[in-house]
């Protein structure tokens, strides 16, 4: 029989989850792993792996637990509310607990060397899942009539991706959430009108 652990997984994965949210996965080292978890390396090895698995991990975690305003967002049936929803939720989890957080996925991204290279792109493969989500969700917004005909989702989808990207950035370097609120605001304020608010307008008199 093996030996039982004597730590708790699930805490310990939410104590890594926190360093590597703080420091990405190239600026975390194994010693501040085992200080935070508590756990002493052959522990950790033992429960998840290498650094590179525990890592995927703590993204599982973080995906399950603090990325369930996406699915929400994308759930609601008109496109302003999705938009509006979205923005709110990730502002709320880049500044969990009054911290500069940011997104766990972008510092991880912004943080990564040519040495960690397959971590990038495992970075940059969870956001584009993210991206093709987006699209799919626009594409319906265009078929219901909320985004005209004309309207480039492809284009659009990678927009709210980077507004998102931004403001996890800004959240990390201190911003305060007011001012990401703001910037929220400002991208429903310039949302492409509806087909019906297209038609709606007063057409030109012809000379």
């Amino acid at each position: 029989m093996g030996r039982r652990r004597e730590f708790d997984v699930d805490k310990a994965l939410e104590a890594a989850l926190a360093v590597f949210w703080q420091k990405g996965y190239e600026g975390s080292s194994f010693e501040d792993l085992t200080r935070a978890t508590g756990v002493a390396r052959p522990g950790l090895y033992s429960a998840f792996g290498n650094k590179r698995a525990l890592f995927l991990k703590a993204l599982d975690r973080y995906d399950a637990k603090y990325m369930t305003y996406l699915g929400e967002a994308l759930a609601e049936p008109r496109i302003r509310d999705v938009i509006r929803r979205f923005f709110e939720g990730a502002i709320e989890v880049q500044t969990l607990g009054g911290h500069a957080r940011g997104c766990a996925v972008v510092n991880g991204a912004l943080a990564c060397s040519d040495a960690t290279e397959p971590i990038r792109q495992e970075l940059i493969a969870r956001q584009a899942e993210t991206e093709h989500a987006w699209r799919a969700r626009l594409e319906r917004a265009v078929q219901e009539g909320e985004l005209p005909p004309t309207t480039n989702c492809e284009m659009l989808a990678t927009y709210i991706m980077a507004v998102n990207q931004g403001l996890g950035v800004q959240a990390k370097s201190g911003v305060p959430k007011a001012v990401l609120c703001a910037i929220a605001d400002h991208v429903l304020a310039t949302w492409p009108a509806s087909l019906a608010e297209v038609e709606a307008e007063p057409r030109a008199l012809p000379n």
